[in-house]
């Protein structure tokens, strides 16, 4: 053999080897189907490890080619070999076949919970919507059977009012409580044991949140600190101190590596999850911060303010990207669709509006509420928004055509809280009338 073709050879043998070494190393155990944000979740094994990595297909049309894109992402993405592409063919004809469905529904009344002896304070679904918790002013949060409206278990050990709640999503087998007793817990969702009491805030907890790997929950205190706990051992894990005013909404960005928590000082802060480092102020707001959320993407954050505007933000430099005007009092809700392409506000001016993210333009004002608007969403589908009301009802409203589609009656007082499941077929309604409607 020549020198030349023993090395050849050698070369193969090599590139052979490690070739293999990496399909050990990281072997695909299964595909799993996101619909809202449409994308395929890969299930791998890596060192004896179950680990998995997204692949996000937000810009994925019913009119698109299945097979051209099954083809693309087997170029991109090792794991996804040559025989799989069939597969992943028809996990983007199901994302395809999904995304066509425009949600358009009549909601009829289902079920009248009067599910506290208090007024509520909030509703939350579990990821599969089989599932939903309320909490109250009676110091108590109830987990509830969406399909028969019984409830399944009632959290008690608080000694004050329980404000914020939030299930373990997408897991959904763990609650969390947050209390004006200045505590947050953690329970069993299916049999009400409490794991822990996380303790070292001093004023009343008004926020709170799992990150999306379930392993840390963040609480935002009225005292002006947002804290993060470790959902494991019980411990906390540090302290957000920078704001010089209370904390009233906190969220995490789709990694779970950073966090943003509105203050009543006027400002949103960005945190490092891992270090507990503030990594950038949002400074522009000239009133009480309401709300602020990331796009799915991590790119950008909107804010809802008292001072009557939304602001748009650049994640990595922190700049105010555009004012979102229109308003003629306090905002106090905001939120944007899965794409992240739209925005909408409620406003305590009686009206929603809904804003292009890329032109920051209205697309449509919804009007129709005779009192302030509270809460707004959109559907999974992003075809409707969702607004609740001191007018004692909510409204379903066309996207594209500002249109009220159906307004859902028969509380007694205002509606502080609603929400839709996962899947976009049925609607939570809280109210102060000490009761909660669900709707499908």
């Amino acid at each position: 053999m020549s020198k030349h073709l023993k090395v050849t050879f050698q070369c193969y043998v090599l590139i052979n080897c490690i070739f293999w070494a990496l399909l050990l190393v990281m072997r695909l155990k299964r595909f799993l189907l996101r619909y809202y944000p449409p994308g395929i979740i890969l299930e791998y094994e890596q060192g004896g490890q179950v680990k998995t990595k997204s692949i996000d297909l937000l810009d994925l049309a019913s009119t698109d080619d299945a097979l051209s894109i099954a083809q693309n992402l087997s170029l991109k993405e090792p794991l996804i070999t040559q025989t799989r592409i069939p597969q992943v063919q028809k996990l983007v004809t199901k994302l395809q076949e999904k995304i066509g469905s425009t949600g358009d529904r009549q909601f009829y009344l289902f079920k009248v919970l009067r599910a506290h002896i208090l007024p509520l304070t909030n509703v939350a679904f579990n990821k599969s919507g089989s599932c939903f918790i309320t909490g109250s002013y009676d110091r108590t949060c109830k987990v509830w059977d969406t399909a028969s409206g019984e409830e399944l278990q009632t959290l008690e050990g608080h000694r004050n009012v329980v404000y914020a709640i939030a299930f373990n999503n997408p897991y959904g087998n763990k609650v969390a409580t947050g209390s004006f007793d200045k505590t947050c817990k953690l329970w069993n969702a299916e049999t009400g044991q409490c794991y822990f009491t996380y303790r070292g805030h001093t004023s009343e907890i008004v926020c709170l949140s799992f990150n999306p790997q379930s392993t840390v929950i963040a609480t935002g205190s009225m005292d002006a600190t947002t804290k993060l706990w470790d959902v494991q051992s019980g411990q906390e894990l540090s302290t957000l101190s920078g704001h010089s005013g209370e904390i009233i909404c906190l969220s995490f960005n789709t990694h779970g590596d950073q966090v943003l928590t509105g203050s009543f000082d006027n400002t949103v802060c960005l945190w490092d999850v891992h270090t507990g480092q503030q990594t950038n102020t949002l400074i522009g707001h000239r009133g009480e911060i309401a709300n602020a959320h990331f796009n799915f993407d991590c790119s950008l954050i909107a804010t809802a303010s008292m001072d009557r505007s939304c602001k748009l933000w650049d994640v990595r430099t922190g700049h105010c990207i555009a004012t979102l005007r229109g308003h003629e009092d306090e905002v106090f809700d905001i939120g944007f669709n899965y794409t992240g392409q739209q925005i909408v506000s409620a406003s305590a001016d009686a009206t929603a509006r809904i804003y292009d993210a890329g032109t920051q333009k209205t697309i449509a004002v919804l009007e129709g509420h005779e009192s302030e608007v509270s809460k707004v969403s959109f559907n999974p589908q992003g075809t409707h928004v969702l607004s609740g009301s001191a007018d004692k009802s909510a409204r379903i409203w066309d996207v594209n055509t500002g249109e009220c589609m159906q307004v859902l009656e028969g509380h007694t007082d205002e509606i502080f809280s609603c929400v839709y499941n996962y899947e976009g077929d049925t609607i939570l309604t809280g109210s102060k009338d000490n009761t909660c409607r669900i709707w499908r």
